[in-house]
């Protein structure tokens, strides 16, 4: 095993839980179940190709019903009985959702939100991350359970806690918010000046005047937001990081993870994955959403580029979840076309929410990979088929990584800042915005990494920025380097308007950018309506737009025709560098982003390919995904063994309804 694959300074990675395999299963709660259903549950697994489960996620009630008390027999059979069948156990610390004898006896464990409410137990993730109580017990709980079962041979992974999501305003919050603010500044000036309390006699004169942002009668401070925003991150990861070590320390050859949801606004993610042995996502699609593929593409490609290389799709559902207003099944074969999309960009692993659908609690409707109707369901039919596509595909893929010479640039700290209240548009959505810019690129066949704007960029021939509002005086640099060493840089609307206080910079861009980009005046920004579009030559352009002076024949571009703006640039080119002062609708932004990468050098990943088709390289091997309903032939050049059936194709593959092929040369 080479040093990349074991991880950063020879930490345990991915790899050592796979051994070579693509991990199949998912979060099984037994607790929920007589004892006697556990025996069916592991002849059903078998018979599933099932080789990992996570285990513990949800059971501190059940490990420690009174303070103190410990109750370990069970989980004892239920880990020597997955070892017996050869299944791998993801073991989780329980601490996400806490006992509810902890609210009751110690309430300062229990968050609260920007009104004063409680959150209250009955739920879950009702934990105060800042509470010393809270996490008093939640490392008891995980020392216990680590010097228990670091040695088991079952164990393959750790699962530290379950979707990091709970934001804190309570007191114990403000007291550890002052604290991160002192270390964040070191004195009340550099703080005033970071907030700009000058603005509305908002100056601080003492620590202990400051307060998480909780309700205001107008406008909340947006630098006081934007720090409590990287604050909640921070402790979070502090609760993520103390459980990690101890269990790291009875066990360091265990690889450690924690799944994040998808582009979650609570988490700073590129600083989270550094922190992680293995980067793990849940992603729930929706099976009625048109953009369902390209949205799980996007995931999947942001949790492969946290990874650095394979990941972990810990949670998936088989079929409907619970939480949606109107909750639809997934069609015939939709849940092994998603599975594989997700092994097709990167997953060494792909896992469900849950093994066996619950009859009880607020999620029994919330699919299982053993469904209402039994193993006699198509659910689990589908399942049972795709266990064992994946174990005869696993020798071939697992460990492979993808190789991009596109890069889409995001940063959680820049979301966050742009997301304010007093913002020129509330339609201005940056996860949606992101969406747009990843589907054109996607439906352009051109497979894209993420990365962060002050990471090393030189390996891509095209790097785009949708929108970076934020951005650091390195992350500027950066991206100028970029331009001179050679790269194609294009960057979105409204970006590089702020420093990293969120200060508005001199002329509404940095002056850099301008230069790079060939503007002599930022004028105005021109949000638009909902459904209104500005006139561009040769596009309508949507969501928003700019009064632009350029500098004169510094730049070439593509103009606004009719109205306000007419005559000047939508668009702008200077060199290698490009500007976008709108969202051109979805195929004009999909046929400049195509146009700019071929400029670059960039070429999809197979030409010819129908609509609705979807190629990815993964290694030697060519995934080819039909998203569509009807049959599709897919041009393939030259002879191919396809792995999924065991024949040779040449020059040709014929895709059903929700096909994969998996193409060997």
């Amino acid at each position: 095993m080479t040093r990349a694959e074991r991880g950063a300074g020879g930490k345990p990675a991915l790899a050592d839980a796979t051994r070579g395999r693509i991990l199949f299963g998912g979060d099984y709660n037994p607790e929920q179940w007589p004892e006697e259903t556990w025996q069916d549950d592991v002849r059903l697994m078998k018979d599933a190709g099932v080789n990992s489960v996570t285990l513990g996620v949800f059971s501190w009630a059940r490990l420690e019903p009174e303070p103190g008390a410990r109750e370990f027999g069970w989980l004892d059979r239920l880990m020597d009985l997955m070892h017996a069948h050869g299944i791998g156990v993801v073991l989780a610390t329980p601490t996400s959702s806490p006992p509810p004898w902890m609210g009751r006896l110690h309430p300062d464990t229990l968050p609260r939100d920007a009104d004063g409410r409680i959150e209250w137990w009955g739920g879950r993730q009702h934990f105060s991350h800042s509470s010393a109580t809270y996490r008093r017990y939640a490392a008891a709980i995980t020392e216990d359970l680590a010097a228990r079962y670091a040695g088991h041979p079952a164990l393959t992974l750790w699962h530290i806690n379950n979707e990091y999501c709970t934001f804190d305003h309570g007191d114990e919050a403000a007291a550890a918010f002052r604290r991160w603010l002192r270390a964040r500044y070191g004195t009340l000036g550099a703080l005033n000046s970071a907030w700009g309390t000058a603005f509305w006699s908002q100056g601080y004169d003492t620590w202990d005047g400051i307060l998480p942002p909780r309700r205001a009668h107008y406008l909340k401070n947006p630098g006081q937001v934007l720090d409590f925003r990287r604050f909640t991150s921070d402790m979070l990861l502090e609760c993520f990081t103390a459980e990690r070590e101890i269990v790291r320390r009875h066990s360091p050859h265990i690889p450690v993870t924690t799944n994040f949801m998808p582009l979650w606004t609570g988490q700073d993610g590129w600083r989270w994955a550094e922190e992680e042995d293995v980067v793990s996502v849940d992603l729930y699609p929706d099976p009625r959403d048109p953009l369902g593929a390209q949205r799980g593409a996007l995931v999947q490609d942001l949790t492969r580029s946290q990874a650095r290389g394979p990941w972990m799709l810990m949670e998936q559902a088989a079929g409907p979840v619970n939480w949606r207003g109107v909750n639809h099944p997934k069609p015939r074969g939709l849940n092994r076309l998603w599975s594989f999309q997700a092994v097709a960009r990167g997953a060494d692993a792909v896992c469900y929410f849950q093994w066996r659908q619950s009859r009880q609690g607020a999620e029994k409707f919330h699919s299982g990979m053993v469904g209402h109707a039994g193993e006699e369901g198509r659910t689990f039919q589908e399942v049972k088929q795709l266990g064992a596509e994946l174990a005869d595909l696993s020798a071939a893929v697992a460990g492979a990584r993808i190789t991009a010479d596109v890069a889409v640039l995001h940063d959680w700290h820049s979301w966050w800042a742009g997301d304010h209240e007093g913002r020129l548009s509330a339609l201005v959505d940056l996860p949606e915005v992101l969406t747009a810019w990843h589907r054109a690129l996607w439906e352009a066949h051109l497979t894209t990494d993420f990365a962060h704007p002050e990471h090393d960029l030189s390996g891509y021939r095209l790097v785009v920025a949708p929108q970076l509002y934020l951005l650091t005086d390195a992350a500027i640099a950066n991206l100028l380097a970029y331009v001179r060493g050679g790269g194609t840089l294009v960057c979105g609307f409204h970006t590089g308007v702020a420093d990293e206080d969120d200060r508005v910079r001199a002329g509404g861009m940095d002056a850099r950018l301008r230069e790079l980009f060939g503007i002599r005046t930022l004028h105005e920004w021109w949000p638009l309506e909902a459904g209104e579009t500005v006139t561009c030559e040769g596009f309508d352009g949507t969501l928003w737009s700019e009064e632009i002076e350029p500098e004169p024949g510094a730049a070439e571009t593509v103009p606004y025709r009719g109205g306000e703006l007419d005559g000047l640039p939508a668009v702008l080119h200077r060199g290698r560098a490009w500007y976008l002062s709108t969202l051109p609708e979805p195929g004009a932004l999909r046929s400049l982003l195509a146009g700019i990468a071929a400029g670059a050098g960039v070429r999809p990943v197979l030409d010819g390919l129908p609509a609705g088709v979807e190629a990815v390289r993964r290694g030697e091997l060519l995934f080819l995904l039909n998203h569509g309903r009807e049959p599709v032939t897919v041009p393939v050049p030259g002879t191919h063994r396809e792995l999924l059936g065991g024949t040779d194709v040449t020059d040709t593959v014929t895709l059903g309804r929700y096909g994969v092929a998996v193409l060997r040369p």
